[in-house]
This record gives structure tokens, C-alpha cells and sequence, in this order.
């Protein structure tokens, strides 16, 4: 598959944004593409600055992420975790009926544990992921949208680009930055288990479709 390359100019926006939100995770998005950009700009600096003040517990910490579903706020402050997640089956409370307010607790929660710095830490902030796949699927009364190969037969960017938009919007409303999504994967054997969540056997169209919803869901840059 062919995804169309990140940009110079886009790839110093996202480190420009990594940098606001002061996470160690600008390291590694700024190693990648630092081949690109020159002179080395203040993310670069920011994250070195940061690591040079982790522990090595820290550092672990950090590129450890645990399901919603047995890592708790504390364990998330204990750990120096640097993400959680819920997947498919994981939603606040251990169950698929968590209010939207379960959620925003939730959020806080695992906020407020990850930035404490009453044990001599940095208090990092910590990200939280959710499979949105098909929308915010795990959130009562969320907008639930067809599987990606009923999508990619319309051929519509424009859509895809507002499916991402009302995907973004109903996340955000819940106090979470990261969705597990889209995916972009392009079957070539319907035999496969999950052929449904590839747009089509057609690289081309998966990759025009799959810029469309990122589009929906983070905008565009700057």
C-alpha cells in the first residue's frame, strides 16, 4: 500500500502541536521525520530536555499502555504509564452502558493521576486511546457508521470526510485526544476475517478515502 508521504511543512506542524503538550512521545515523532527538518526545531529540544530528566522507571513507564479494563488511575500514576486505551469491548465501568459523564470522569481521572507530581515525578500527561472505528462505537448514543467496505463502495471522500468530523466531535466530547483510527488495511483475499474493515482491493481509493477521514477527524493543518 501507498499512503501519500507527510510533508515537511505538515510534519512541523504536528511537532509544533507534540510540543505544546510537552509529551516524551516528541521524541520518537521528531527522530522519525528529523531527516526532514532542518535546523532542528524546539520540539527536538523540548523532548530532549525532558528525557534527560526521566528515570529510567519513567522511560518505561511511558511506552507501557494498558486497557481501561485492568489499569486503574492509580496504576496509571504508580507506573508512569504513558497511554491507556479502551478497545472494542472496553468502556468506563467495565461495561458497554457507561454514560457520557462516565466517560468525562474517567477521563479526569487517569488526567489527574498522570500529571500528580507529589512523588518527585514530571507528572507527564497522559493519552488515552479509544477504538473509534466506526464512530465513538463504544459510547451510548454515539452516531454508529457502516464498516469500511460499505463506506469505500460509495467512492464519497466528501462523506468520509464528515464521518470523521462527527467521529471527532463525539470524542472530543468525552474528554479523549486518540482514536484507533481509520483503518487502512487493503484486502486482497475476502477470506480474511476482517476484509470489511478495508475500503476496497484498491490501493488508490484506500488511500484517497483514508486522507478524507483524517481530514474529518484532525482537521486541517495549522
Amino acid at each position: 500500500m501507498q499512503l501519500r508521504p507527510l510533508t515537511k511543512s505538515k510534519f512541523h506542524n504536528v511537532s509544533k502541536y507534540l510540543g505544546k503538550v510537552s509529551l516524551p512521545y516528541v521524541a520518537a515523532a521528531v527522530a522519525f521525520g528529523i531527516s526532514a527538518c532542518s535546523p532542528i526545531d524546539e520540539s527536538q529540544k523540548r523532548a530532549e530536555e525532558i528525557l534527560s530528566q526521566m528515570t529510567l522507571e519513567e522511560k518505561v513507564g511511558q511506552v507501557i499502555q494498558g486497557d481501561i479494563s485492568t489499569v486503574t488511575p492509580e496504576d496509571a500514576k504508580n507506573y508512569n504509564l504513558g497511554s491507556v486505551l479502551n478497545g472494542g469491548n472496553s468502556a468506563p465501568g467495565g461495561g458497554k452502558t457507561a454514560s457520557w459523564q462516565d466517560w468525562v470522569d474517567a477521563a479526569d481521572a487517569y488526567w489527574r493521576a498522570s500529571t500528580d507530581k507529589s512523588d518527585g515525578g514530571l507528572g507527564i500527561p497522559l493519552l488515552w486511546g479509544t477504538d473509534a472505528v466506526h464512530g465513538h462505537n463504544n459510547l451510548q448514543m454515539a452516531v454508529i457508521f457502516p464498516h469500511n467496505s460499505a463506506l469505500g463502495a460509495t467512492r464519497d471522500e466528501d462523506l468520509l470526510r464528515r464521518i470523521g468530523k462527527v467521529t471527532a466531535h463525539e470524542v472530543k466530547a468525552t474528554a479523549l485526544d486518540w482514536v484507533f483510527a481509520p483503518t487502512l488495511a487493503v484486502a486482497q483475499d475476502d477470506r480474511w476475517g476482517r476484509a470489511y474493515e478495508s475500503y476496497s482491493e484498491d490501493q488508490n481509493l484506500v488511500s484517497d478515502l483514508g486522507a478524507a477521514i483524517l481530514l474529518g477527524l484532525q482537521g486541517s493543518p495549522d
